[in-house]
């Protein structure tokens, strides 16, 4: 689940956005991944995005001007209202459900832990907490990963209808029949993770939970020290929905 620049660098790990073909819309989302990660100077935004030097500039100015972007008194863009506005003018029971339960989750654990949605062929945060100090695993809001490898990426793919996956047969049956998965080293050298389906009302999978941390605090078999308590927490995130 990607990094901080204690493990790795953020951008490195998540897979690119989706590409609609209308080149201003996608290079305007670009700059606003950008300064999502992480609250970005002009020559940061060019960094991350691989744009012009004053098309970035012209892109960032007229989201601010809309209320996307803000710039900050170091003159670092970041997230506007705007984008708080029209978060808060939709209601996310699951993210709502989420707040109350992760940051628990985090207590117990002491690491990292997030929420992930599936969207075609990735996996999308939409939730997460952070321990406050220390070696951790971050993976902001909004991050996609590919539905390669992790073991959030299993249990999205072990109760989905798909036959086209990168996981074997045997590997999901073992998620289907533990009810949590795990790996190790998987998707980013060093880290570790485990991951619990939530279930809606009908029973069926419609998220992942997930705690993930450095391999040497982890362990290669992280689903033996912190699968019931993941468990127990995905238990929760459904009695909230």
């Amino acid at each position: 689940m990607g990094q901080n620049s204690s493990l790795a660098d953020p951008t490195e790990s998540p897979a690119p956005a989706p590409v609609s073909g209308i080149g201003v819309l996608d290079k305007s989302v670009a700059v606003l991944r950008a300064a999502a990660a992480e609250p970005a100077s002009l020559a940061d935004l060019c960094g991350r995005t691989g744009l012009p030097r004053a098309t970035a500039h012209r892109l960032a100015v007229g989201l601010e001007l809309h209320g996307l972007l803000s710039r900050d008194g170091d003159g670092l863009w970041r997230p506007g209202t705007a984008l708080r506005e029209l978060a808060a003018s939709t209601t996310d029971t699951l993210v709502d459900a989420a707040a109350m339960v992760l940051p628990r989750l985090r207590e117990i654990t002491g690491e990292s832990v997030q929420l992930y949605r599936r969207e075609g062929d990735h996996r999308v945060c939409v939730a997460a907490a952070e321990p406050p100090s220390g070696l951790r695993d971050t993976v902001p809001v909004g991050t996609r990963l590919p539905m390669t490898a992790g073991s959030g990426a299993k249990v999205l793919t072990a109760w989905a209808d798909a036959s086209d996956t990168s996981f074997s047969d045997r590997t999901l049956s073992d998620v289907r029949k533990r009810g949590w998965a795990q790996s190790a080293g998987e998707r980013e050298a060093g880290v570790a993770s485990v991951s619990a389906p939530v279930r809606d009302a009908r029973g069926d999978v419609i998220a992942a939970i997930s705690v993930s941390g450095p391999i040497d605090r982890m362990g290669r078999r992280p689903g033996a020290r912190w699968a019931a308590d993941l468990l127990q927490a995905a238990e929760a995130l459904q009695r909230r929905l």
